[in-house]
């Protein structure tokens, strides 16, 4: 798990084409590092308006700010609470507005990055913040395959030759779709979720054992892969052998009534698990599609174990207040049989 270092240069680079930027000055600060190995707290704030009283890393200017430091042919760095040139690693200008002499000149002599941009400040802005939140974000790459079935993004794992691949094949046989196979990356784009992406140089590969590298997209048509997906459960697959056999998979399913608590910390957030035994004979790309629905209907708020519970429960309530309303039966004795008392004629 780590999070990304960036430089201004590498982030001119990456989201040039989607913010339009332009470069204006400070060429030499392609090297600033936008990250900070330092606590929250102590460290200057991502993104911001350029003001005197507010260190960011990068410096947004719109029409506002641009007016304010063209008034001046120099900084006057005694007017800002913090050192601009320690904090300030990139100053981007939106609307492609004129930029000051003032801002140009302490681009060159202090090496920040000075770029101009033709979206509007609060497009710029927005957009700017999303994406970096994205490129900045903590990563894992967790071995396995992630699938898209039912809509639902899958990440199945296991022990090496367990059978992943082979079950990933057969469920995109099935009409499901392939994200990323071997060495699927995840992020944390807000809290409590998680999104896969599939590396660049593994997009549409799927090994499998026996058959060698194959190109799903080729052979099964675009329409089965896709190079993101928001992870909602871990399917992780256990093999059951030896003599034992009834019950090591009992032992791996548990109580067959009680609710699937089985989580997997990713990332600090916990994704529904669900371990199924593996054997001979068990379809398993099944076992999956229906282990998906169940996990589609228990996140809406549904749960096939609650109900039959509930519906066992009202049941045994009703046969009691059968039993209790039921009148009860006549007492038996001796005397019901009819005796002639007189006497004989």
């Amino acid at each position: 798990m780590s999070a990304r270092q960036l430089t201004a240069g590498d982030a001119v680079q990456t989201l040039g084409r989607e913010l339009d930027l332009h470069w204006v000055a400070g060429h030499e600060g392609k090297t600033r590092l936008l990250t900070r190995d330092l606590a929250p707290g102590k460290r200057p704030r991502l993104l911001g308006p350029l003001n005197f009283n507010s260190p960011n890393r990068i410096q947004l200017m719109g029409a506002a700010e641009v007016r304010l430091f063209s008034q001046s042919a120099s900084v006057d760095a005694t007017r800002f609470e913090y050192s601009l040139p320690n904090t300030c690693d990139m100053i981007v200008i939106s609307d492609m507005l004129p930029p000051p002499p003032s801002i140009v000149d302490l681009a060159e002599r202090e090496h920040i990055a000075l770029l101009s941009s033709s979206l509007d400040y609060s497009q710029l802005h927005s957009r700017m913040r999303f994406l970096l939140t994205q490129l900045l974000a903590e990563r894992e790459i967790i071995h396995g395959v992630m699938m898209d079935v039912h809509g639902t993004g899958v990440l199945i794992t296991g022990d090496a030759s367990v059978g992943k691949s082979e079950l990933a094949l057969e469920l995109i046989s099935r009409g499901h779709i392939l994200v990323a196979d071997d060495a699927p990356e995840f992020t944390r784009i807000a809290p409590g979720t998680l999104e896969c992406q599939c590396p660049p140089l593994l997009q549409d590969f799927l090994e499998v054992r026996g058959l060698g590298v194959l190109n799903i997209a080729l052979m099964y048509g675009d329409a089965h892969t896709r190079s993101r997906k928001i992870l909602r459960c871990i399917v992780h697959l256990k093999p059951v052998s030896g003599e034992d056999f009834g019950e090591e998979l009992a032992a791996i399913a548990g109580d067959r009534i009680s609710e699937p608590a089985g989580t997997r910390l990713v990332l600090g957030v916990n994704v529904p698990k669900r371990t199924i035994p593996v054997a001979p004979g068990r379809n398993m790309a099944v076992l999956v599609e229906a282990a998906v629905r169940d996990q589609i209907l228990r996140a809406g708020g549904y749960s096939a174990s609650k109900d039959l519970v509930s519906k066992q429960e009202r049941a045994m309530v009703e046969a009691a207040g059968r039993l209790q309303s039921r009148p009860a039966p006549p007492p038996k004795s001796g005397t019901d049989v009819s005796v002639d008392t007189k006497s004989p004629p």
